[in-house]
């Protein structure tokens, strides 16, 4: 359970005035082009299928401190194992507090809610995600030609 009630998640979809402050954030977290998050962003938007989605959790002062989006391949090669979370990320002083499981099941209700049955991530941590309800599934290549572990969860 997050233990701080002074923040807030919010579907990208719910917010789109945020979209140029949240592809920026999450480029200067994971080093992927702003303008592919942009892209997926705007795909969010337009509100054509349940994927993508974004999500972002807001202070108070409404800085973005964690957020996570759903795409169809987190650059992998099982392609069939779709969709897939991506880019989780909390920032350090926001860390130990709940964040990660609230955005994580958060998602999985949110997807449930628009048909989606299960959903996907890759990671290398072990341990987190299966406290969080996901169950290892299979080890996966990914783009870069690394191995990395590939979760499961269905969703709520």
């Amino acid at each position: 359970m997050m233990t701080d009630e002074h923040i807030h998640l919010k579907p990208l979809r719910h917010c789109p005035a945020l979209l140029p402050l949240a592809a920026r954030w999450f480029h200067e977290k994971w080093g992927i082009p702003e303008a592919t998050y942009r892209e997926s962003m705007e795909d969010c938007l337009r509100q054509r299928a349940p994927v993508p989605q974004w999500y972002l959790v807001l202070s108070e002062g409404r800085r973005i401190i964690a957020g996570a989006g759903v795409i169809d391949n987190d650059f992998h090669d099982r392609k069939d194992l779709a969709p897939n979370l991506c880019a989780l990320f909390v920032e350090q002083e926001y860390r130990s507090r709940g964040v990660a499981r609230y955005i994580l099941d958060f998602a999985r209700v949110d997807l449930g809610g628009q048909g989606v049955e299960k959903l996907y991530l890759i990671t290398d941590h072990v341990g987190f995600y299966e406290r969080c309800g996901w169950d290892f599934s299979t080890m996966v290549t990914g783009d870069d030609g690394q191995k990395a572990r590939l979760y499961a969860a269905p969703t709520l």
